[in-house]
C-alpha cells in the first residue's frame, strides 16, 4: 500500500529490516534485547480486530515465524509477542528475544532502564543476521 506510513515515533525508535508479506519489520535501536517490531502495512490500523480474517492470520503467522527463527538462532530462552499501543495506537507487534540474564528478566523490557543504541558495525550485523532467518522462512504459507 502506497500510502503506508509508519508512525514517526516508531521510525525514531528503530531500523527498518524488510519488508513481509504483511507487515514492514524494523529492528528496536536498543542494543540490550534483540527486539523487533512489525508493523502492518494497513492505514488507520489500531487493533488486530480491524484486519480481516486473513490479514489477522498473517501478520500472526509472520510474528510467530520470525519469532521461532530468531529465538533458535539467537539462543534466548523466551519469546515475547505483544501488542500494547498504548502510546503508539498504530497497530504494531513486539517479537522479543528474551534471555534470562538480560537487563529487564524477569520483568518486561518497556520502560527498564536506559536503551543502548547501536553502533554501526552491531547494527550492520544484527540487521544481517535478522535478514538471514527471515530468506529462510516460508511467510505465506506458515512454514
Amino acid at each position: 500500500m502506497s500510502d503506508f506510513e509508519p508512525d514517526a515515533r516508531l521510525v525514531n525508535d528503530s531500523y527498518p529490516v524488510t519488508e513481509l508479506p504483511l507487515c514492514q519489520l524494523r529492528l528496536m535501536d536498543d542494543a540490550r534485547f534483540p527486539w523487533l517490531v512489525l508493523i502492518p502495512r494497513r492505514l488507520e490500523v489500531s487493533e488486530v480486530f480491524q484486519l480481516d480474517a486473513s490479514a489477522q492470520q498473517q501478520l500472526w503467522r509472520e510474528a510467530s515465524a520470525i519469532g521461532r527463527a530468531m529465538l533458535e538462532a539467537l539462543g534466548g530462552d523466551k519469546l515475547n509477542i505483544a501488542s500494547l499501543g498504548n502510546v503508539v495506537a498504530q497497530l504494531h507487534v513486539h517479537v522479543i528475544v528474551r534471555r534470562r540474564e538480560d537487563a529487564a528478566w524477569p520483568a518486561p523490557v518497556w520502560g527498564h532502564g536506559q536503551a543502548e543504541a547501536y553502533d554501526l558495525d552491531g547494527l550492520a550485523d544484527m540487521r544481517a543476521r535478522i535478514l538471514a532467518e527471515v530468506e529462510g522462512l516460508d511467510l505465506d504459507s506458515g512454514q
